[in-house]
């Protein structure tokens, strides 16, 4: 509520908010983190994109665009540009990205999309992970949750491991993801 009030008083007043600093692990496992800083402008640009959205699903849509392109701007500034998809497309390059690091890294992404209230059908939840045999954590993921007033929520996972660095992120339902559904990388 105090963020809502906050963002009111500043468009109002003509105020001008400060950049967005984000820290984006890289090196497989989250071994090295760079600090990525997202001009009011950037963000400026991901708001209005947000705000087109009509619904839970576009929101979907447009989110995995919004998180491609705010990847894409860190790589500007980080060597996460050399990221492709999956693990094995990589070679040695600095800045290359396992599915911790992009789990990791995309929820914070989607944390700063919330709390400047971009989030409007979607609640970011705890990554999760799909398993080999029920047991073995195999694959990560980032997850949101669609806000709903009936039934089992609904939760999509957030996947920006199985795209090259700037592009959008693969938004799949939950249970079908960890059932293996998702591109071939």
């Amino acid at each position: 509520m105090l963020r809502w009030l906050y963002l009111l008083l500043a468009c109002w007043s003509g105020a001008v908010f400060a950049d967005e600093v984000v820290r984006i692990c890289h090196g497989y496992g989250c071994d090295h983190e760079v600090r990525v800083r997202f001009t009011e402008g950037q963000l400026g640009q991901i708001r209005r994109m947000m705000y087109a959205a009509t619904d839970a699903a576009t929101e979907r849509g447009v989110l995995a665009v919004a998180i491609g392109r705010l990847y894409g701007w860190g790589g500007e500034q980080s060597d996460i540009y050399n990221d492709h998809g999956g693990n094995y497309a990589d070679d040695d390059l600095p800045g290359k990205m396992d599915c911790i690091d992009h789990s990791t890294s995309t929820t914070r992404l989607l944390r700063l999309l919330a709390q400047r209230g971009y989030l409007r059908w979607h609640l970011v939840q705890e990554p999760q992970s799909r398993n080999f045999a029920g047991i073995v954590p195999i694959h990560w993921s980032a997850v949101i949750e669609e806000k709903s007033q009936e039934g089992e929520p609904r939760r999509f996972v957030v996947d920006s491991w199985f795209v090259d660095n700037g592009q959008p992120a693969v938004i799949l339902p939950l249970d079908e993801w960890k059932k293996g559904a998702g591109p071939d990388v």
